[in-house]
């Protein structure tokens, strides 16, 4: 069990801010926290790790991390922390990077194993590509064998197809150590197919604790699809208008009568609902 109660001044995207999040976070749990930029997400992660000061309160499994009279310092904290960049020792192979952090053959072994890493491992990071780097980064996390993995993006700067293989990599990692780990992500597949429970952020507060289904998958009436994107443009076509919107890295086409798009605007986020049809799927 993890107990949280944070309390910090922060700089938000939207001017001050007190970030105030309290949470019980269960043994093996995985959870996602959500929200635009600036809601306080990373910086929460940051105060878990102890990486930041702050008026808090953290138990994690019956052990004080920080109260009013303590600050346990990162490196006596069971966690591990894989960021965006990798922080990789450049003059070390891969193997040394892991034993750096234990001297644990046995458990660097395994996870190479279990990452597709073993060729590798007399490799230098400058000979990686980003996604082996970023799979290097997840191993030596796990080398301190952690209660708690916090992840911040650690996938976003990875092509779809690394970030898939990487995803399910994660999700086994997470199932065999059977450990807790929180993740800020703004992939809504990543955190429907890893996450089994999200926690919303908006201007440092909780604003929603969910499960990846209720918040994703979220509809109204008899709609079947519903999706949010970025109106690019309307173009008038015979009696019709035809509104070009980006969901995603797609662009689609809807169309619609002169009476819906006059309250449209160009560039404002809407959403595209779908009520009644058959839809066809291809792989």
């Amino acid at each position: 069990m993890i107990d949280i109660a944070v309390k910090k001044e922060l700089h938000g995207a939207d001017g001050e801010m007190n970030l105030e999040v309290s949470l019980n976070i269960q043994e093996g749990e995985f959870v996602a926290l959500w929200g635009k930029s600036g809601s306080g997400k990373t910086t929460l992660l940051r105060i878990l790790a102890g990486l930041e000061e702050s008026d808090s309160q953290i138990v994690v499994a019956q052990e004080i991390w920080q109260d009013k009279r303590k600050m346990l310092p990162p490196q006596k904290r069971k966690i591990g922390f894989v960021f965006q960049d990798y922080a990789l020792f450049e003059n070390m192979t891969i193997e040394q990077n892991l034993l750096y952090v234990a001297d644990d053959k046995k458990l660097a072994r395994h996870l190479l194993t279990l990452t597709e890493l073993t060729e590798l491992k007399d490799r230098y990071p400058n000979t990686l590509s980003g996604g082996q780097k970023q799979r290097v980064a997840i191993c030596r996390a796990m080398m301190k064998k952690p209660k708690v993995l916090l992840l911040d993006e650690p996938l976003s700067a990875l092509d779809p197809q690394m970030r898939q293989k990487l995803q399910e990599e994660l999700l086994k990692i997470h199932n065999e150590f059977n450990m807790t780990t929180i993740m800020v992500s703004h992939d809504p597949s990543e955190v429907y197919k890893l996450a089994s429970r999200v926690v919303v952020l908006n201007n440092g507060k909780v604003v929603e604790d969910t499960t990846p289904y209720k918040l994703l998958l979220k509809t109204n009436g008899s709609q079947k699809f519903s999706f949010e994107g970025e109106l690019l443009e309307l173009k008038k076509v015979d009696i019709v208008i035809i509104a070009i919107i980006a969901i995603g890295q797609q662009l689609v086409e809807v169309v619609l009568s002169k009476d819906e798009a006059k309250e449209l605007i160009i560039g404002q986020k809407i959403t595209a609902s779908v009520k009644a049809f058959t839809p066809i799927l291809k792989k």
